[in-house]
């Protein structure tokens, strides 16, 4: 018998947890992008932030905000299929689906000791950074250089494929 994938927390269900995680000591991680097509280079930055903390919450946006910020034809993934790959990881604890181009508001939610960011930032450009500083959460930079990325991918998928 195969086992449902749990869904992913709303907004509201992580901070609860959160909340509780924190009181009980725990050291609380946000990660957070589209992960459409999951590659490697998302891999060795999960597994990079959640080595900052003993918990990791990855946010992921929703299929409105993924279109929003990528444009028309994006997510190739719908977010349920998104967050029950992310989920099966072993360095993510807790995924979460929000609906907003930027993590500021699940910052304020959360109330996490680290927001972690991938390579494809510098620490003063974090879209967040101001939200996480004023909330007492650290910012860092992790995972590999910024080698690997969907719209890469894509592009070679088409390039090999696209004219048969």
């Amino acid at each position: 018998m195969t086992r449902a994938p749990a869904a992913p927390l709303t907004v509201g269900q992580a901070a609860a947890l959160a909340a509780e995680l924190r009181a009980a000591g725990r050291r609380i991680v946000l990660a957070n992008g589209c992960f459409d097509l999951l590659h490697v280079g998302h891999l060795r930055y999960l597994r990079e932030a959640r080595a900052l903390g003993d918990v990791l919450f990855v946010a992921i946006n929703s299929d409105a905000a993924v279109e929003r910020l990528k444009g028309s034809g994006r997510p190739l993934t719908p977010a349920g299929e998104r967050a029950e790959l992310l989920s099966a990881l072993r360095a993510v604890d807790h995924v979460v689906v929000f609906d907003d181009e930027t993590a500021d508001g699940l910052l304020a939610a959360l109330r996490p000791a680290v927001h972690a960011k991938g390579t494809d930032y510098a620490a003063d450009a974090v879209p967040e950074a101001a939200t996480a500083r004023a909330l007492g959460a650290a910012v860092a930079i992790v995972g590999d250089p910024k080698e690997h990325a969907t719209r890469d991918l894509i592009a070679l998928i088409v390039e090999r494929f696209g004219r048969r």
